[in-house]
């Protein structure tokens, strides 16, 4: 491979190549995994409580508040368990990114709280478009079984 990496880019220093083919498949699970996790623990807490957000969920137009808010709860909790686990990568990912664009909107634009507001969506939707496009990836339940979105 002549020290290039994935892309073909020749590296600098060319013996990191095999650093960098020992951990990338390692460091692609723990991301999904942070990620996935992350939307847990966002979700449990709506979970036991998934009509909380009724009147929220309505201001924004996402009508009947009754049927979104727990939605939006359980999506975030079993969305972030399929994502963490790397089964049906691809359409939890989707969700997640569907879920933290409109948090985006929410923070940044209806309560115009901009950056400071919006920075933890911002970087939860980096990561789980990601994995929208990139699937589970080797330490995947969906690449366990050979079926993948």
């Amino acid at each position: 491979m002549n020290g290039s990496t994935s892309y073909g880019t020749r590296l600098i220093i060319p013996p990191l190549r095999r650093v960098y083919a020992a951990f990338g498949d390692l460091t692609f699970a723990l991301m999904r995994g942070i990620a996935g996790v992350a939307l847990m623990v966002h979700g449990y807490g709506k979970v036991t409580d998934p009509f909380a957000a009724v009147g929220m969920v309505e201001s924004l137009g996402f009508v009947p508040g009754t049927f979104w808010s727990p939605l939006l709860s359980f999506s975030e909790l079993f969305g972030g368990l399929l994502l963490a686990l790397g089964l049906l990568t691809r359409p939890a990912a989707v969700a997640a990114s569907v879920i933290l664009l409109v948090t985006i909107y929410y923070h940044w634009i209806f309560k115009d709280q901009g950056w400071s507001g919006s920075e933890k969506s911002i970087l939860w939707v980096g990561m789980t478009l990601f994995f929208a496009v990139h699937g589970g990836g080797r330490f995947s339940v969906d690449r366990r079984i050979g079926k993948e979105f």
